[in-house]
């Protein structure tokens, strides 16, 4: 079965729930709170930045954050104009299905559960190491990573076990923190004059832009971008989903864009064009710390350490909450087992999904801690370059769907909104992926053979849909309609 209109209680609590039904009362700002802090700004800006400076195109990196806000605005575009035809909270997957058939839209799921758990995965990573060295620096008794990750694993189930309301306050909390503290370094920055010899203009030459390795640059400014899809997947929980989704998909790609622009030019600034490739080479992970200390102090680059966690943690809660929606989506229209697809009685919760989520993340850890792979260089490395490919995937055919849909079923007419924009969204994001793919070996360590075994297991999960397809016929069964505009009144 599809998966139900949101309810609501009359006093905004959350109501009793029906099984299969998520409920709540999620605005704008709390669901872009929700997305943004999935792709982690500070973290951005600390981990992925210097990466981009050292390794793609020097001190022009910024620039890519705007190349890269263009083109998924124009995805955008068309995703938000289907949105309103699409009756279930599945995100991409449910896009795919209603576009390119049913097939599509299981191999799109299997994709997306894959490429999400896989960034997940990453940053569980990640805040292991982060938390580790953030204790140790400060007198704390060495411990291993994997023990910080266990305590977080813990909590970040509880969380995703309650109502949605909890985490986006959560989340909106340490969302600020980070992303004023990364403020307030750039004012410092602007009001410093840089180095003090004025502010980087290699943003703003096109030679500058296409020097030294641009198509790297190009990967990792994407996968910043992380996460602001999943607007869709809140559909259900939203206040007024046919206005919140958009507004907030918009106004998360808007705000991710000019905060990354903005933030990674001030940090180039601080250092000079040469100093800053020179800082990023040597210093790629304490980069941002030093900036802060340079221009603030020693206090700031305290905070910096600590907000570094909490931003992490914010991409974890989301990322986590993102996947326990698709599972429930999958469950809920017979896909995977539908005890995934129950929501909680009182906490109106994907509550089966979540804790399976838990489950299979720290499975995966479990293999990692075991093989011993480094947290930060191997797993978090690794899978984030998983998860970008596989994003960047189910973008594209995400683009495509829409083409194909608004051809069909004739319900949006306009020119830009349905063919234009996709339609240039479409080539870019396939000029993405090949560099995405051409590049990989580069994101997984530099090892071709581990590149082929992961891209492989990405191509396995898609082809998985025409196999579930067939072997589960009633699953996903709202995908095999061919709308029209009558049909599609009828489901809604």
């Amino acid at each position: 079965m599809s998966i139900e209109n949101p309810i609501t209680s009359v006093d905004n609590e959350p109501a009793t729930s029906v099984a299969g039904r998520l409920t709540g009362h999620l605005g704008t700002g709390s669901v872009i709170f929700m997305v943004v802090a999935a792709a982690a700004p500070l973290t951005v800006i600390a981990g992925t930045v210097p990466i981009g400076i050292a390794v793609g195109d020097g001190a022009a990196f910024p620039a890519m954050y705007v190349i890269c806000a263009v083109i998924l605005l124009l995805f955008a575009t068309g995703f938000m104009a289907m949105t309103r035809h699409i009756p279930q909270a599945g995100g991409f997957y449910a896009y795919v299905g209603h576009g390119l058939g049913r097939s599509a839209g299981l191999g799109a799921a299997f994709l997306a559960v894959l490429s999400y758990t896989a960034v997940l995965v990453a940053v569980y990573g990640y805040i292991g190491s982060a938390l580790n060295a953030l204790i140790s620096s400060h007198g704390g008794p060495p411990f291993p990573w994997w023990g910080y990750t266990s305590v977080i694993l813990v909590f970040t189930a509880v969380l995703g076990y309650r109502h949605i309301d909890l985490s986006s306050k959560v989340l909106g909390v340490l969302l600020i923190a980070e992303v004023a503290i990364v403020i307030i370094v750039d004012a410092f920055v602007v009001g410093h004059n840089g180095s003090g010899h004025g502010m980087s203009t290699a943003a703003l030459h096109p030679a500058a832009i296409a020097s030294g390795a641009p198509g790297i640059a190009l990967i990792f400014a994407l996968a910043g971008f992380l996460g602001f899809e999943a607007t869709a997947v809140y559909r259900d929980e939203a206040r007024d989903p046919e206005r919140t989704i958009p507004r907030a998909t918009y106004g998360a790609l808007i705000l991710i864009g000019v905060f990354y622009a903005i933030s990674s030019w001030s940090v180039i600034s601080a250092w000079g064009d040469s100093g800053s490739v020179q800082e990023a080479t040597t210093n790629p992970g304490g980069m941002l710390a030093a900036t802060a200390q340079r221009v603030i102090g020693g206090a700031g680059a305290d905070i910096v350490q600590v907000l570094l966690v909490s931003s992490l943690f914010a991409a974890v809660l989301s990322f986590h909450n993102v996947t326990a929606r698709y599972l429930f989506a999958l469950g809920n229209t017979g896909v995977l087992p539908s005890a995934w697809g129950r929501s909680h009685h009182k906490h109106a919760s994907p509550y089966a999904a979540s804790v399976a989520v838990t489950v299979l993340a720290g499975l995966i850890l479990v293999i990692c801690i075991a093989a011993g792979l480094d947290p930060v260089t191997e797993v978090f490395t690794w899978f984030a370059g998983i998860a970008t490919l596989g994003v960047v995937a189910l973008m594209l055919f995400t683009c495509l769907a829409v083409l194909v849909f608004f051809r069909r079923t004739r319900l949006d007419t306009r020119t830009w909104n349905t063919i234009i924009a996709p339609g240039i969204g479409l080539v870019a994001l396939a000029a993405c992926f090949v560099l995405t793919v051409a590049n990989l070996p580069l994101l997984v360590g530099g090892s071709t053979t581990l590149a082929a075994i992961f891209a492989g297991g990405l191509a396995a999960s898609l082809l998985a849909g025409p196999v579930v397809a067939r072997l589960r016929p009633n699953a996903h069964a709202i995908s095999q309609t061919v709308f029209d505009a009558q049909k599609l009144d009828e489901l809604l």
